[in-house]
């Protein structure tokens, strides 16, 4: 009972810190971490990708090709290659025009990858 009270302790501090939260109840951190995410979804863009099979070089065409082209500002990225393909990124505004970038036009970049990165490996 102690070490579940400790890892949800240290769980509420990491998304204190992530958020930038000064709140000290659990409720409000919780709050503050909603609001969060509120203000990420109007700021800029969340993608989520996942493949059931490992995609050797999807990841290098994303970031080279999609990410870069649209001159993307991400703020946070988790990634996964290992048996399966998995990327989750936040993003914010476009670094060059800083400007706020449509969501709709990140998911049609990353298709686009993702189909001219599935034609380049079935020629192999």
């Amino acid at each position: 009972e102690h070490k579940k009270a400790a890892a949800l302790h240290e769980k509420l501090q990491l998304l204190r810190s992530i958020t930038n939260s000064h709140a000290l109840s659990k409720t409000s951190i919780i709050v503050d971490a909603s609001n969060y995410i509120e203000e990420l979804k109007q700021k800029g863009f969340m993608i989520n990708l996942f493949s059931k099979k490992s995609c050797p070089g999807l990841l290098v065409s994303i970031l080279g090709s999609a990410f870069e082209e649209l001159a993307l500002n991400v703020l946070e990225a988790r990634v996964s290659c290992t048996d399966t393909f998995s990327l989750q990124a936040i993003g914010g505004k476009n670094e060059e025009q800083g400007e706020t970038i449509d969501a709709h036009v990140v998911k049609q970049a990353l298709l686009q990858v993702i189909r001219n990165w599935s034609e380049s490996n079935e020629q192999v």
